[in-house]
């Protein structure tokens, strides 16, 4: 080894290190694009407006009168519930009645004072379903609380699946696959118990 060169002195720095490319500002650029702070947020993520702002997403249920999943969605926190009405209300899968007629729509559908709006009770009526949503300062919840707590029952199952519960995974068609496999988890928990 060469006694007149040590480990870390200016001697065994590599050439162009310290010459006009530093005092230039091209090194701090170039430090600058390739070092970036990681992405923290997958997507359809957003500011909640109930956990002090932090990135999250909302998972939208619509849900048959015994609590059965029928099908669901994923958006950002900070969307509201109403813009998602309808995107939900289209996407039912068609139900074969005893009839043998298939079902596209339900008869009816409850919510809560959210979506209570003159653009969804119109849109509803104009697809055929009867509105039973409660107006603000008209009626109380507690003659909603009858029918309403069959959609916070099927949510506290789907929040039951630990995958669910918190969202880990940063791209958003991953973490939908996950709930639309807990929907089925839900399901079949619901219609076989004995095999769950």
């Amino acid at each position: 080894m060469d006694a007149g060169r040590r480990v870390g002195s200016p001697s065994a720095a590599a050439p162009g290190r310290t010459g006009p490319a530093r005092q230039g500002g091209l090194l701090p650029r170039l430090h600058r694009l390739r070092v970036r702070p990681g992405v923290k947020k997958g997507a359809l993520t957003g500011p909640s407006p109930t956990d002090r702002a932090k990135a999250g997403s909302k998972h939208h249920l619509l849900v048959e009168a015994h609590g059965l999943p029928l099908t669901e969605s994923v958006t950002a926190a900070n969307v509201h519930d109403t813009h998602e009405l309808f995107p939900l209300v289209d996407s039912v899968p068609a139900v074969r009645m005893p009839s043998g007629q298939r079902r596209r729509r339900p008869g009816k559908l409850h919510g809560d004072k959210a979506y209570a709006s003159r653009k969804n009770r119109r849109g509803l009526r104009l697809r055929g379903i009867a509105p039973r949503i409660a107006r603000p300062g008209v009626e109380s919840k507690e003659r909603l609380g009858r029918y309403r707590w069959v959609v916070e029952r099927t949510l506290a199952w789907k929040n039951q699946l630990r995958r669910l519960r918190v969202r880990d995974e940063r791209r958003d068609d991953v973490h939908f696959g996950f709930l639309v496999l807990g929907c089925c988890v839900m399901l079949l928990r619901r219609l076989y118990p004995d095999i769950c």
